[in-house]
C-alpha cells in the first residue's frame, strides 16, 4: 500500500504542475483573444483550473474497471463543488482579511457582482437539478437531464461572454512558462503549452484513480468517502492558490470568478458524464455533500441579494458547512 500512497502523491504533483501550465496558458489565451476579466475568471481560468478534478471522475468512470471506479468518479464529481463552495471560499475570505490587516488591500470585496451573482445563481440551479436527477426512475430520463445540464452551461457561457465588459489592458499575467523571454508570446507557444499541460493532467489523473482504488480496497474505507474528501482538497489547489494571489492584488472579480465559475462548470459537465455513464444512484453521504455545497453558496448569494455585496465574513462561513459535512460522515455508521 505504501507504493500506492507514493504513486498518489506523485500523480497529484503531476496534476498540479499540469494545472499551473494550463492556467498560465489560458490566461495568455484570454489576453490574446482580448477577453474581459469576468470572462477570463469565470470561463477560461475556471475551466482550466477545474481540469484536474474534472478528468479524475471522467477517467474513473469511463476508462477504469472495478468495483470502486464508479464510487471514486461520483465522489469526485460531488466533492469538487463541495470544496469550492466551502473550503475555497473560506480560503479566499481569510486571504482578504489577512491582506487587509497587512495594508495590502481594503477589507471590502470589490467585485463585478453581475458576474459573481450570475455564477452563484447558475450553480444553485444546475447542481440542484443534477442531484434531483438521481431520483428519476429510468436511464432515458437521466440522459435527458444530462443533456439539459450541458445546454444550461452553454447558455451560461454565452451570457457570460455577452455580459463581459471591455478587457483591462493592465491585467498582470506571469510570463508564459514555455516562452518566458517573450513579452507577448505567439499563439503557437500558448497552444503548445496548453497541450503539454493537458497531457500531464490526463496522465496524472489516470495514475491517481488507479492507485486510489487500490488504497480503498486495501484499507476498506469507502472509495466514495476517500474521493469526496481527499481528491478535491488536492485538486482544488489551483483555484485556491490563484484566488489568493488575485485577492492580494485587489482583483476580486478574478478571485471570486475563478471559484464561482468553476462551481458552475463542476456542477454541470461532470454530473452530465455521471448521469450518462453510471446509474447515478446517490448515497446519503453523496447527497449530504451536495446539500452542504448548495447551502454554503445560498448563504453568499442571499447576502448579495440582501446587501448588494459579499463580505469576507460570509466567505469564511463556508468552513462551517464543510465541518458539518465531515461531522455527519464520520458520525454515521458505515464509513468503511
Amino acid at each position: 500500500m505504501l507504493v500506492s500512497i507514493g504513486a498518489v502523491i506523485v500523480s497529484l504533483a503531476v496534476i498540479l504542475a499540469g494545472a499551473e501550465l494550463f492556467t498560465n496558458s489560458i490566461e495568455w489565451l484570454g489576453r490574446r483573444m482580448r477577453l474581459a476579466e469576468g470572462a477570463v475568471g469565470s470561463i477560461l481560468a475556471a475551466v482550466g483550473t477545474a481540469l484536474p478534478e474534472t478528468l479524475i471522475p471522467i477517467i474513473a468512470i469511463v476508462f477504469e474497471q472495478g468495483e470502486h471506479a464508479d464510487s471514486i468518479g461520483i465522489g469526485a464529481i460531488l466533492g469538487a463543488p463541495l470544496m469550492l463552495s466551502t473550503l475555497a471560499m473560506f480560503v479566499t475570505g481569510f486571504a482578504i482579511l489577512i491582506c487587509s490587516m497587512r495594508g495590502h488591500r481594503p477589507r471590502e470585496v470589490v467585485a463585478d457582482y453581475a458576474v459573481v451573482g450570475r455564477d452563484l445563481r447558475s450553480f444553485v440551479l444546475v447542481f440542484s437539478l443534477a442531484v434531483a436527477a438521481a431520483f428519476l426512475p429510468a436511464r432515458p430520463y437521466k440522459h435527458a437531464a444530462a443533456a439539459m445540464l450541458v445546454v444550461i452551461y452553454a447558455i451560461y457561457v454565452r451570457r457570460t461572454f455577452q455580459g463581459a465588459s471591455a478587457p483591462e489592458e493592465g491585467h498582470d499575467i506571469a510570463p508564459l512558462h514555455l516562452r518566458r523571454s517573450s513579452i507577448i508570446p505567439r499563439y503557437r507557444y500558448v497552444l503548445c503549452q496548453l497541450f503539454v499541460a493537458l497531457a500531464a493532467i490526463i496522465g496524472g489523473a489516470h495514475l491517481f484513480v488507479h492507485h486510489l482504488s487500490e488504497i480503498a480496497h486495501a484499507t476498506g474505507v469507502s472509495a466514495l468517502v476517500l474521493s469526496v474528501i481527499i481528491t478535491p482538497i488536492a485538486t482544488e489547489l489551483p483555484e485556491k492558490f490563484n484566488s489568493v494571489l488575485w485577492v492580494r492584488r485587489g482583483k476580486d472579480t478574478l478571485a471570486l470568478g475563478n471559484i464561482s465559475g468553476a462551481m458552475v462548470f463542476q456542477s454541470s459537465i461532470p454530473p452530465a458524464v455521471g448521469l450518462i455513464c453510471t446509474d447515478w444512484a446517490l448515497t446519503d453521504r453523496a447527497i449530504a455533500a451536495a446539500v452542504a455545497a448548495i447551502a454554503a453558496s445560498g448563504l453568499a448569494l442571499g447576502e448579495m441579494m440582501w446587501r448588494k455585496r459579499i463580505s469576507a465574513w460570509s466567505l469564511l462561513l463556508g468552513i462551517v458547512f464543510y465541518a458539518a459535512y465531515l461531522a455527519y460522515v464520520f458520525s454515521t455508521p458505515g464509513v468503511q
